[in-house]
């Protein structure tokens, strides 16, 4: 008798983890189009995982955002802010974004190329140039926003936000890149 009850339990669990992962299957399956981000580089940068099992991160990757060029963190105060920045937006959605493409997928450094977007559908990308913490950096052919981000920034810069307010920053990320190059 007591065998047939072990028999019996293992079977039911065996039938509980099915039902437990057929369940998380299909949740994961309504947010197959968020990606988890794991960190935050820099005002521009970040990292998302690409690949998971059971919630375990298998692979994460450096997503770059399209459009954009944020100070440098050495560019103080404003690398830092800017990367603070963008930490406050990414967790305001949780952690969680969606990725947009343009035309092409990756930078010579083997980042993603994207728009990122948050669960309340604002860009984020475009949210960093117009509130001030970043500048329009268009690399053709990822060009698909442009006319957007130039606007973004005009209006930033209008308003003195960020990087544009008095006392802002002193040289563009690309010209501080030029005078500090990478060893």
């Amino acid at each position: 008798m007591q065998y047939y009850y072990t028999k019996k339990s293992i079977s039911l669990g065996i039938f509980l983890f099915l039902i437990f992962f057929l369940f998380a299957s299909a949740c994961a399956k309504k947010e197959a189009d968020y990606y988890k981000v794991t960190e935050i580089h820099d005002g521009d940068t970040v990292s998302i995982v690409t690949d998971s099992f059971l919630g375990i991160f298998i692979k994460t990757e450096r997503v770059r955002l399209i459009g954009i060029d944020a100070p440098e963190l050495a560019q103080e105060p404003w690398g830092r802010r800017a990367k603070n920045h963008l930490r406050k937006l990414i967790k305001e959605s949780d952690w969680q974004v969606k990725i947009e493409f343009d035309a092409q997928k990756k930078d010579r450094y083997g980042r993603i190329l994207a728009y990122l977007w948050d669960r309340q559908g604002r860009m984020l990308n475009y949210t960093m140039i117009r509130d001030g913490y970043a500048m329009v950096y268009t690399v053709p052919p990822n060009v698909k926003y442009a006319e957007l981000f130039v606007e973004a920034q005009r209006l930033a810069r209008q308003e003195r936000k960020g990087i544009w307010r008095e006392n802002g920053l002193i040289e563009t990320p690309s010209e501080w890149r030029k005078q500090n190059p990478r060893h």
